[in-house]
């Protein structure tokens, strides 16, 4: 674990363990360490896919400090957090199947079988409520945005940028390449946990015609 100041008022963990399922369990096991101590001067704590970011109130903790603290919390040998299954019915109908077949030299069937046959790991929230930056269980390929965003992407849509995948959770802008739709909600206020996915879980797409 690299534990280095993050300007003046943050420090920054890089986790990077090699591969997406180590990492995200050290990067959560680290996060709820963090929690756990509870210390005077930590505004904030914001997981992330490899990282870990502390906001510090300065008067209580500096960042030098913070680095000294932070540097001792356990890395190896913790036992990894799993969270549930997720199993996201998919109909495989986006329009950027062709492109994304092009850039990772498959078939469009093979895109379809390569994102349904992986297990993916929810790493960290983002970009709207219930909108979960999805990992490969292994490493998978490295699909780039588009190069015009869109101005609308549909609630529901499944995307691809880089290496995440994920669910539009409602109606706005993205340049994610879509490769198809889901009516199962993301985001539900009604439910005692809005979000669908949380950081942990892992994540199954299931290729429905419906």
């Amino acid at each position: 674990m690299d534990v280095k100041p993050c300007g003046d008022t943050a420090v920054l963990l890089d986790l990077d363990e090699g591969d997406a399922q180590s990492t995200l369990a050290a990067v959560m096991n680290v996060h709820r360490q963090i929690h756990q101590l509870r210390l005077p001067g930590v505004i904030d704590i914001v997981p992330a896919a490899a990282t870990v970011l502390i906001t510090l109130d300065t008067a209580l903790l500096t960042p030098q400090d913070a680095v000294r603290v932070f540097g001792e919390l356990r890395v190896e040998g913790v036992s990894e957090t799993r969270g549930t299954e997720v199993v996201i019915p998919v109909r495989y109908d986006g329009p950027d199947l062709a492109t994304v077949a092009e850039a990772t030299g498959l078939s469009v069937r093979g895109v379809v079988d390569k994102h349904s046959e992986t297990q993916w790991l929810a790493a960290f929230g983002g970009f709207a409520p219930g909108f979960v930056y999805l990992v490969p269980a292994r490493e998978l390929w490295n699909v780039p945005r588009r190069s015009q965003p869109r101005a609308q992407i549909p609630t529901g849509a499944v995307g691809l940028a880089g290496e995440f995948s994920g669910v539009y959770p409602q109606s706005s802008p993205g340049g994610w390449q879509i490769i198809g739709t889901t009516q199962t909600p993301m985001w539900d206020v009604n439910r005692a946990q809005p979000s669908l996915i949380q950081p942990g879980d892992t994540v199954r797409f299931e290729a429905t015609n419906a």
